[in-house]
């Protein structure tokens, strides 16, 4: 059998006249009707850039010098910008990256839902777009011809770990002991045998989870305890599935006893949750997110509400502080239960917490069948369509729909026009700033005609 040659890429840098951005935060170029899909460059700008790979109707390329600046242009917070891939934006101004994105979500409403919103509204922005992120999943790996554990993010399109010693948009907490922590890696036994480490900030207590693909010696859990307590960091080991996890310093006192927790001022709430849970990246952001849903879906007392992916409750909780009843349904059991341990914590008698699948008809379940005045849906990158149709049902005056995606946004944006809601605001968040991620947020109000 014979094996295909692999291409051999040109050698000598290509000059390239950038038109626009793709909606991965590329620089979009065109040479001999072919497309170039150019790392690094802004729209403006020409560059000359190697080619990395090459297909049949376009290349990708990365930007090795800058000719033309755009006034776009700066200089990145992190010096290891151009090669890690966790950011891909931070050669862009962030008033341009607001820009891009805003532009996302408008072309995607266009093309995917044929809709637009009746009022753009501004950016909700975090106070800070450095030391942000909150949950991460660092890889870890071994290389043997350097001596040496690399931990972090991949480099961009490829599935090398970056070379970093630390990170600017991590909280500082995570982001300034990524050297200490290789260190750490490097002088344990198991050094080749834990491939990740999952990190999680609470607003007091940041916690990392170390895999570990064999059990650990007593010398490597005791380094494991002493980095713990010279960094003010909580220890969970991973040997198995996520619902292996544990936690080794400080000592637990039982599962219910692992959490971290973060505050919402403005509803006098404090939410727990586990390392492995889902929550926002962006405690700021999500904060303004939070108020944001809870001003436009303008609960009344007296009235019923439904939370849709509700999490551990994030906003069922704030809502049900606004009284009327709020009932939170997830798919995720383990979610469930996190959000009646915070109604609980909070002294919330106005909010249940239920599981259902959430891809199927739901309309019949015990707890739908009195109906609802309002709806949040916080949907994953899937989006909501099958349950889109089945929402109208409930006939509520307003729903709020926060999305992680723009393209089924706008896909789920059309199901609910054409079944009797207009959209009536619109707006992104800057939830991952230096990211080409698009967080949205979008009111629709049913139509009395």
């Amino acid at each position: 059998m014979s094996r295909r040659r692999r291409k051999v890429l040109p050698t000598e840098p290509v000059r390239c006249d950038v038109e626009s951005l793709s909606h991965d935060g590329r620089g979009i170029a065109r040479q001999e009707g072919k497309i170039l899909f150019v790392d690094g460059a802004l729209p403006g700008e020409t560059v000359m850039a190697k080619v990395v790979s090459t297909r049949r109707n376009f290349d990708e390329l990365r930007t090795l010098e800058v000719l033309e600046t755009a006034p776009d242009r700066q200089t990145p917070p992190c010096e290891f910008a151009d090669l890690c891939g966790g950011c891909s934006l931070q050669h862009m101004s962030n008033d341009a990256q607001i820009r891009f994105k805003e532009n996302t979500l408008w072309e995607q409403f266009a093309h995917f839902g044929g809709i637009e919103p009746e009022q753009w509204v501004a950016p909700l922005r975090p106070d800070n777009t450095l030391g942000y992120r909150r949950k991460a999943r660092l890889g870890v790996r071994y290389v043997k011809a350097r001596e040496s554990v690399l931990v972090g993010f991949r480099e961009k399109r490829n599935s090398f770990l970056t070379d970093i010693d630390r990170c600017v948009v991590l909280d500082p907490r995570i982001g300034e002991r990524i050297l200490p922590l290789r260190e750490l890696l490097h002088s344990m036994d198991a050094y080749a045998r834990i491939p990740q480490v999952e990190v999680a900030c609470g607003d007091d207590t940041a916690a990392m989870v170390f895999r570990n693909m064999d059990d650990l010696g007593s010398g490597d859990r005791e380094k494991l305890i002493a980095f713990g307590q010279a960094h003010e960091l909580h220890i969970y080991l991973q040997p198995k599935g996520p619902d292996t996890v544990y936690r080794i310093w400080p000592e637990s006192a039982g599962r219910d006893d692992e959490r971290l927790d973060y505050r919402l001022d403005d509803f006098d709430l404090t939410l727990k949750f586990h390392p492995m849970d889902f929550t926002q990246v962006n405690a700021g952001l999500n904060r303004a997110m939070v108020n944001r849903a809870v001003e436009w879906l303008d609960v009344q007392p007296g009235e019923r509400v439904l939370d849709l992916f509700c999490g551990l409750g994030n906003f069922t909780l704030p809502l049900a502080r606004r009284g009327g009843e709020v009932v939170g349904v997830e798919g995720d059991d383990a979610m469930v239960v996190r959000g009646r341990e915070n109604a609980r914590l909070n002294g919330l008698e106005n909010v249940s917490f239920h599981g259902a699948d959430l891809h199927g008809d739901f309309t019949g379940q015990s707890w739908a069948k009195e109906g609802f005045d309002k709806i949040l849906i916080d949907p994953p990158r899937s989006g909501a369509e099958d349950i889109c149709k089945y929402l109208t049902a409930f006939k509520a005056g307003r729903i709020v729909y926060v999305s992680c995606n723009p393209a089924t946004l706008a896909r789920d944006a059309g199901i609910m026009a054409r079944n009797g809601y207009r959209l009536v605001r619109a707006g992104v968040m800057d939830m991952f700033p230096h990211t080409t991620h698009v967080e949205s947020i979008a009111l629709f109000e049913r139509d009395p005609h």
